[in-house]
């Protein structure tokens, strides 16, 4: 098996070599990713080694970015190549370094190296991600090299966060890895990850103690790999088959086992269903259920026979496919040459020993005279009375009986002109017109039998009635024997073979309606307008192709939360109907008529599924029909799906002139905001001015003096609010640039208690810091603004007389200065603790609420955080930010 897998392999790396040669030629770069489970792993050393490989040989290199996260072995080979400068760019006033796209255009290496594929860039760039930068440079002829691991990939997010409980915040999406020209899987074991971890190569040692214990458990680094080798696995399989198809190659390549069983309306097929299920579990493969339309009428048993067996494939986990075809063998192993399939599973044929004997080839033997490589599995029937060829003959002479009197009404019209003609052609002519009967018979009946006896009674008759001694079966020349005999057999295989053309011919006509039929769909729902006229469009084609009444219910607020939209006609909903589309919608599984899902409903109902999308349901009234055959529900299923993108792709089309309008609108909000702020200003510091003096002014009233205090003290808090106003406009408008440099947050706690000194009298405040607390980098206004708003909301929503308290502390594992403010007044209530930090939040009756939006704000452009702190009395707000290492500070 390993020699098989290893030479399949290397013809498959043989032929995308070549591919990939040919669309290296049409411009475009070479992607090549490297792939693995969870940081840690050397993905970028891998790379780089690679890189540098690829140098030796002559290749021009340059490193575009390349993380060494503080790895020795890794800074020693990025240093073994060029590097391309980082663009330095500044962000809420923090300086950042980030790709430089442009320079890389400009240089236009040959190669180019970029880490961490799933990066999102610094707003302000030309693109919002790193892949984003990686397309374009693809579009230059630039090759890359990039790492990626396996949780940003989009469409495994949500999986890794059910595994590690850690949400993952950058993705890039599947198309990125779908488009890869290569993909390597750098991996190692759980374990020896652990041990690199533990021995400080992954990250330092307070943050690796804490990553062995969460994200970097054993349990989950076996989940990651094994979801990792899967999608390489997938990978390698989709390549294989776009390589078979591209090379045209239709042996077997046994690098993978792959079933298939061929279902029809048999009550066999669901024997062999089970069986193949079976077989497919314990090999772990993928199988298909391939089902051939021969063109042959089936009556209303046998299309419900065959419905349900194709549906139980598909409840069993079959990749059903329904395909023309007028040859069964050909037709399964057509398709087993295309996908690859190792295993063929059919049922045994069911006849009597005197009719094997005289009988045509049987499918079985065909497929093994033309299976080459694949293994085909023959399983019996269940024990029962065998098949009965006379009754089913019957049952066919039924079905067919116009083609047989068609067969007889010809060869006697033929006969009658024959005996007209006879006397001055001679017995040739007869022959002549016989053979054009059968041959024209074979354009209008389909029926094997009929065109049998077609033949046989041309050849007896004329031997009967033209060729001496006439009225006798007696032939006394040997050339005439001859020529009847020959006769017969052009007759029938001249017959058959045109029968079979015209049937091929029918086949293609109808393949050509449906896909002219799907052309003219799509291209009708592509030139709608809006979703309304979209729906509108969209069901009149389908009921013009299908014939049937058609309406779609899409979630809004009609009946049951489905807004109905129909097709011209009218399409009657009551209750039962309403909770089956319900149904479907909520379950995604089609219901109704014709399935074994709520079958007592008038309509059918198909759930309209872009992606992992329901858009809503498409109900379909078919009047006068019994069935509807698998290729009309996979039209259906096809229409359904386009349908379904075309109105998501309107959802999002909506959703992204919402936001721009709301865009607009905020930055109207700023620019109003801070106009307005800058205006009250200087009106309200004369207000506070000439309150100051009037309030202790002995010219004054005691009475009067008090009063111009409540003015004062109203004033002061209008310019709070309306400094909180301009903070939070210049927060939103990224304008605020943090000037970091060393701050003792005691000289920050002395200057915020200044400021609250006349809004804190009813309360007491202490102060308890470590005598080894460390000088922080930050921006002492800011830091100062912060602690001034945390003790006026303290103040504010406390009792007179309750004490405030300040504390800090040091987090060595996590790198972090904290300092709380606590407070004993009433606290937080839970539900209101998620968006405390919200803007236009509060708690108190006619507060504003943007306190501690400003706080927030604050804290994270300097690079640190606010949060809540759970206490069993009053609130808690620690404050946190980085523990930077500095030199010695000179004493004062």
């Amino acid at each position: 098996m390993f020699s098989e897998v290893h030479s399949d392999s290397q013809r498959a790396d043989r032929i995308l070599a070549s591919i990939r040669r040919e669309e290296s030629r049409s411009g475009r770069g070479l992607l090549k990713i490297f792939f693995g489970m969870a940081p840690g792993v050397g993905k970028t050393y891998a790379m780089l080694e690679a890189a540098i490989q690829a140098a030796d040989k002559g290749v021009e290199v340059i490193i575009g970015v390349a993380e060494s996260h503080g790895r020795e072995d890794t800074m020693r080979l990025i240093g073994r190549l060029p590097r391309l400068p980082m663009k330095k760019t500044v962000y809420r006033g923090v300086e950042m370094e980030e790709f430089d796209l442009e320079e890389a255009l400009r240089l236009k290496p040959r190669l180019i190296l970029i880490d961490e594929l799933a990066h999102t860039n610094v707003p302000g760039l030309r693109h919002k991600k790193r892949y984003q930068d990686v397309e374009e440079l693809l579009a230059a002829g630039i090759d890359v090299y990039t790492t990626l691991n396996v949780q940003h990939l989009e469409s495994r997010a949500d999986t890794v966060h059910d595994i590690t409980a850690a949400p993952v915040q950058e993705t890039v999406p599947d198309s990125v890895l779908a488009e890869a020209d290569c993909i390597q899987l750098v991996d190692i074991a759980p374990d020896q990850l652990r041990a690199r971890l533990r021995e400080g190569k992954v990250y330092g040692a307070p943050q690796a103690s804490a990553a062995l214990d969460n994200f970097f458990k054993e349990s989950n680094l076996m989940a990651l790999r094994e979801l990792a080798l899967r999608i390489m696995a997938e990978k390698v399989d989709h390549e294989l088959t776009e390589v078979r198809t591209i090379s045209g190659d239709h042996s077997i390549w046994r690098s993978g086992e792959r079933l298939m069983v061929a279902v029809g309306p048999s009550p066999f097929s669901a024997r062999l269903v089970r069986w193949t299920r079976r077989m497919a579990y314990a090999l772990n493969a993928p199988w298909i259920a391939l089902s051939v339309d021969t063109g042959a009428p089936l009556s209303p048993e046998q299309q419900q026979r065959l419905d349900a067996n194709l549906e139980l494939a598909r409840r069993l986990g079959a990749e059903v496919i329904v395909m023309p075809g007028s040859d069964l063998a050909e037709t399964l192993l057509r398709m087993a040459f295309l996908r690859n399939v190792s295993q063929i599973v059919v049922g045994k044929p069911q006849e009597t020993y005197l009719w094997g004997l005289v009988r045509p080839m049987s499918l079985v033997d065909k497929l093994v005279k033309g299976s080459d490589q694949i293994d085909i599995y023959v399983v019996p029937a269940a024990p029962g009375p065998g098949r009965n060829r006379w009754r089913s003959w019957h049952r066919e002479a039924g079905r067919c009986g116009r083609d047989y009197w068609l067969a007889a009404g010809v060869t006697a019209a033929v006969t009658g002109i024959g005996l007209l003609i006879a006397s001055f052609t001679g017995y040739f002519a007869p022959g002549f017109l016989y053979l054009a009967g059968v041959v024209g018979l074979g354009f209008f009946i389909r029926s094997r039998w009929a065109m049998l006896m077609a033949a046989a009674l041309s050849a007896l008759l004329w031997n009967l009635l033209f060729i001496p001694p006439v009225m006798t079966f007696k032939i006394e020349r040997l050339e005439d024997a001859l020529m009847c005999l020959f006769f017969f057999l052009v007759a029938l295989s001249t017959g058959r073979l045109t029968s079979r053309l015209r049937i091929r011919e029918q086949e293609e006509r109808e393949r050509e309606k449906k896909t002219n039929a799907l052309f003219l769909y799509s291209r009708a729902i592509a030139s709608a307008a809006d979703a309304p006229s979209l729906i509108s469009v969209a069901l009149g084609q389908m009921s013009q192709i299908m014939g049937v009444l058609m309406a779609a219910m899409t979630p809004g607020k009609g009946t049951r939360g489905l807004e109905l939209w129909e097709s011209g006609g009218a399409f009657p909903m009551d209750d039962k109907e309403w909770s089956v589309a319900a149904w479907c919608l909520e379950h995604r599984r089609p219901a109704g008529r014709f399935t074994d899902t709520l079958p007592v409903a008038e309509g059918f109902y198909l759930p309209m599924m872009s992606g992992e999308h329901c858009m809503g349901v498409l109900g379909v009234r078919a009047e006068g029909k019994d069935r509807l055959t698998a290729g009309q529900k996979d039209l259906l299923e096809s229409m359904g799906a386009q349908l379904a993108m075309a109105l998501e792709r309107e959802e999002l089309r909506a959703e992204r002139t919402r936001a721009r309008l709301m865009e607009e609108s905020e930055k109207l909000h700023r620019s109003l905001l801070d106009s307005v702020s800058h205006e009250f200003k200087t009106p309200l510091a004369v207000i506070e001015g000439g309150c100051e003096k009037l309030a202790v002014s002995t010219a004054s009233a005691p009475e009067e003096r008090e009063e111009y205090a409540e003015i004062l003290l109203a004033a002061r808090r209008l310019r709070r609010l309306v400094k909180n106003l301009l903070d939070v406009s210049r927060l939103e408008s990224g304008a605020l640039k943090p000037k970091l440099d060393w701050c003792d947050l005691g000289d920050v706690i002395e200057g915020a208690m200044a400021a609250t000194r006349e809004a804190r009298r009813d309360h007491s405040v202490s102060v308890a810091l470590p005598p080894d607390y460390p000088l922080v980098k930050a921006d002492f206004s800011l830091m100062e603004q912060v602690l001034v708003n945390l003790l006026l909301n303290a103040c504010m929503h406390t009792p007179g007389g309750t004490p405030v308290t300040l504390k800090g502390g040091i987090d060595s594992v996590r790198g972090q200065v904290w300092l709380d403010v606590h407070d004993l007044g009433p606290g937080i209530p839970a539900e209101q603790a998620e968006n405390v930090f919200e803007r236009f939040r509060t708690t108190r009756v006619g507060g504003l609420g943007l306190g501690l939006s400003i706080v927030r704000g604050f804290m994270e452009v300097q690079g640190g955080s606010v949060s809540l702190v759970p206490v069993s009395s009053g609130t808690c707000f620690r404050l946190t930010l980085p523990l930077v290492e500095h030199g010695e500070v000179p004493e004062e």
